[in-house]
């Protein structure tokens, strides 16, 4: 797995990066400490089963399945086995992918969110690009296709490093798009400031006890100018100012703040954004986030109220996303 890295640290030449390359190896390191998780154990020997196959001769990343594939087809044995191995790392969430002709249906459309946001998105072609919260890495991948000079995703679950390693073995090394099993906190800041022309923060500030820590937290890593593509639960404006659930929401413990999108204007305008517009606001819908074969566990459908898929099952209103866009001060 630490192979990941060689090819990584070689990006990091630039000045305001050097404090990652000095300081990144040892936190990966303890991340990666077989105690860290009881399944990491059987995820390594699948992903090395995954590493018998030869990197694929060719894969999209410019469609919503991100596919690689060979012409040397697979036989039906060889295939089963293929996806056997691929059914370890079982729940796959964020997607959808193809391996050899083998349809991983994730939980999540994660293809539609990228319909959303990309159109309002400076263009990302030779740009540093960093994805926080980044799941499997699918929204990675899709960045990674339109040609930035680095595509960097932060997450700190083992479980989404390893498929997202399944998808780098059969791309290979020559597409720029690595993943750090850390958080936004661990990342180095340099003195020089950020280096990153563009971040994503998708699906993660609810799940912060501190928001606008997180926001100041991610204007660090981006360059004077740089771009910040915020996307996050938030509130009706006819439900009020902000929603602090009492215990769960749509039953999830981890959610902290939802506000509405004129209050979430007003939190990045005082973290010192520019720009500050939301480019796009949809409730999600039990057909982009479902139960699959690949994620067989419970999905929203579940967490809502049975009666009216308005509201939650704790009666708040339903999971409605705001996309937000702004840029720091050049």
């Amino acid at each position: 797995m630490k192979q990941h890295y060689e090819r990584f640290w070689q990006h990091l030449e630039e000045d305001r990066l050097q404090i990652w390359r000095e300081q990144l190896p040892a936190m990966i390191d303890e991340a990666l400490h077989p105690e860290g998780n009881g399944n990491l154990p059987r995820w390594l020997a699948a992903l090395e089963q995954i590493k018998q196959y030869p990197q694929a001769e060719s894969y999209d990343l410019n469609r919503d399945t991100v596919s690689v594939a060979d012409n040397s087809d697979l036989n039906a044995e060889e295939k089963a086995e293929l996806e056997q191995t691929l059914r370890v790392f079982h729940p796959w969430r964020k997607g959808p992918y193809s391996v050899h002709d083998i349809f991983i249906d994730t939980e999540w459309r994660s293809d539609w969110k990228w319909q959303r946001v990309r159109p309002h998105l400076a263009p990302l072609k030779g740009r540093k690009v960093l994805d926080i919260g980044c799941g499997s890495g699918y929204h990675l991948w899709r960045m990674a296709g339109e040609e930035p000079e680095l595509a960097v995703g932060v997450d700190p679950s083992l479980l989404f490093l390893n498929q997202f390693l399944v998808m780098k073995h059969f791309i290979g090394e020559q597409v720029p798009a690595y993943f750090l099993p850390l958080t936004l906190e661990q990342l180095p800041v340099s003195t020089k400031g950020g280096a990153f022309d563009t971040v994503f923060s998708m699906g993660v500030l609810y799940h912060r006890r501190s928001p606008i820590d997180h926001i100041y937290e991610l204007k660090a890593q981006l360059k004077p100018g740089g771009e910040l593509v915020l996307e996050t639960l938030v509130v009706p404006e006819s439900f009020g100012q902000l929603l602090v659930p009492d215990d769960r929401y749509a039953q999830m413990r981890n959610v902290w703040f939802l506000p509405s999108v004129p209050e979430l204007e007003i939190w990045l305008r005082r973290c010192g954004f520019l720009n500050v517009r939301c480019v796009d606001l949809d409730q999600t819908s039990i057909e982009e986030q479902r139960t699959t074969d690949w994620m067989q566990w419970n999905s929203l459908e579940t967490f809502l109220d049975p009666e009216d898929h308005n509201k939650t099952i704790e009666g708040y209103p339903a999971p409605l996303r705001a996309v937000m866009v702004c840029n720091t001060p050049r």
